[in-house]
């Protein structure tokens, strides 16, 4: 069974200084790589002239790419990604952009200089809980139909498409732990008239 995983509300950023480099890290909630790549792409133009344009992005739960972008190999986007997972994050992309000082920081010291600008910028991003759900394929005649769909839209299960056959039929995500009393809760609301039918997978904020 899926697992649920924290992402970000929105576009974060928080800049912190270890031994007179100056260390900006950005985050952005994203969905695909294309996004994720958008946006590291213009934090790089905004951030033209640093030392470093570190990156680190996970996406779902498969998805994981991290760029040290000239630091030694495995000092800065490793320990970035490491922070995002290691916290339960997925669907975001973090950038962290260095200033350098004129002080070395050595390998150990670059690796908790760019984790910790991450671990600093989670800790005041506004974070969402996103929770596995089943899709459940909702269908219902016509006469019905208009009824049904005002019921879900003032329900909490979330409306995703609405096919009109020769049947309707609605396209619903329900939370994975909620899949029976959504059964329940259709079949009280349509007198039985509704069939279901589960398959597929989504995630929903909580």
């Amino acid at each position: 069974m899926a697992a649920p995983y924290l992402t970000i509300k929105d576009i974060t950023e928080h800049e912190t200084e270890v031994r007179r480099s100056r260390f900006i890290c950005a985050m952005a909630p994203v969905g695909t790589e294309e996004a994720a790549r958008e946006f590291i792409a213009g934090r790089r133009r905004l951030h033209a002239d640093a030392t470093h344009n570190c990156t680190a992005y996970v996406i779902g739960t498969d998805l994981r790419k991290a760029d040290d972008d000239g630091e030694p190999g495995g000092t800065a986007g490793t320990p970035m990604l490491e922070m995002l997972t290691r916290r339960g994050f997925a669907d975001v992309v973090a950038v962290v952009t260095r200033y350098f000082g004129g002080v070395l920081l050595g390998a150990g010291g670059l690796a908790r200089a760019y984790g910790g600008a991450v671990g600093e910028t989670l800790d005041r991003a506004e974070t969402v809980e996103m929770i596995p759900a089943t899709i459940a394929k909702v269908t219902i005649d016509h006469a019905h139909a208009g009824r049904l769909e005002n019921d879900l839209r003032a329900s909490h299960y979330p409306l995703r498409g609405v096919d009109y056959g020769a049947r309707v039929t609605f396209e619903v995500a329900v939370a994975c732990d909620a899949a029976s009393g959504f059964e329940e809760w259709l079949a009280t609301a349509t007198a039985g008239r509704a069939t279901t039918r589960f398959g597929g997978t989504t995630y929903l904020s909580r």
